[in-house]
């Protein structure tokens, strides 16, 4: 099957029906049938050097980062529209939702640091100082 091109991150979405993949060549998003493994459709968000792409844990939001450009991009999953563009640094790689679905965030990889997002506002609320070029990122809890 051929998505755009340069695919790179991707994530399935919450009911197990589709999977969208961010193609970091052509600034696309396509969109699959997990079951006939086909590509539905083809999303032009302009995210050029698309890096990652991770839904919001409610589904409703898809945030894609860009290896290549400063903005994170934020698409309504029922709308496939772009909702908002985010300056948070001259390139970014990993995103990590906050288990509780209030934040993610966001490795800018070029920057050294990784940004907070606020998911109700769609800003930015913090940075943190990561050192050496952060890049994928997963959430622990300590027990």
């Amino acid at each position: 099957m051929k998505v755009g091109s340069g695919p790179e991150g991707f994530d399935v979405l919450g009911d197990g029906t589709t999977i969208w993949v961010a193609n970091a060549q052509d600034g696309t998003v396509s969109l699959i049938d997990f079951a006939s493994r086909k590509v539905i459709d083809t999303l032009a968000v302009n995210a050029k050097g698309a890096n990652r792409l991770k839904f919001t844990l409610d589904r409703k939001t898809a945030l894609i980062s860009s290896l290549g450009g400063s903005e994170l991009v934020f698409v309504d999953v029922a709308s496939r529209k772009v909702i908002k563009r985010l300056k948070i640094g001259t390139g970014a790689a990993g995103i990590v939702m906050q288990p509780d679905g209030a934040r993610a965030f966001v490795a800018c990889s070029p920057d050294d640091y990784v940004t907070v997002i606020d998911l109700k506002t769609m800003d930015v609320v913090g940075k943190i100082d990561a050192g050496g070029e952060p890049d994928g990122m997963a959430w622990a809890l300590r027990r």
